[in-house]
């Protein structure tokens, strides 16, 4: 059975300066950030797309625009799963991620941060992102009849690149 995996990058977030009370960790979303997600959620749900899983990394950014996503896609957002590793975690952290999800989820969706999340988008393929996933974007990846745990190096089929920047008004 085939498996598409979405990597989303964040959506634009505030700026944490250079401020020690302010750790990156807890940067919010700004007005243009829950704009982004919540166009590219209605895209996503404009093209029929449904989730089985949606999991985040547990940084505020992160979290708040899987929430705007899943709100779009008719998704509970109380069932996200929030991975902690993946913040910070490098392009392992992903891997390790979807290397440990069940067998029964077809349809994921995992959001994360730059740089990362275009490495390993960039891993998984021999797509060529374009050096950094613009914010709120999605990189759309099929993997056909694998295993989750089998998943790694050049095995994913692109299927599409999608950002605020370069879809159509709907």
């Amino acid at each position: 059975m085939n498996k598409t995996l979405y990597l989303i990058r964040h959506a634009t977030a505030e700026d944490g300066g250079n401020t020690p009370m302010f750790r990156d960790f807890d940067r919010e979303l700004t007005s243009t950030g829950i704009i982004e997600s919540a166009r590219m959620g209605k895209f996503l749900e404009a093209k029929g797309i449904k989730f089985d899983l949606i999991v985040s990394s547990a940084a505020e950014r992160a979290k708040a625009t899987a929430k705007i996503f899943a709100e779009q896609l008719h998704y509970d957002a109380d069932a996200i799963v929030i991975d902690d590793a993946i913040y910070g975690g490098g392009p392992r952290s992903y891997l390790a991620a979807v290397n440990q999800l069940d067998e029964s989820v077809s349809f994921v969706a995992v959001f994360g941060h730059n740089p990362d999340i275009t490495f390993f988008a960039e891993y998984l393929t021999r797509a060529d992102i374009g050096g950094s996933m613009d914010k709120a974007s999605v990189v759309i990846l099929e993997f056909d009849d694998i295993k989750w745990a089998e998943v790694s190096s050049k095995m994913a089929k692109f299927l599409g690149y999608h950002s605020p920047q370069n879809i159509t008004h709907s």
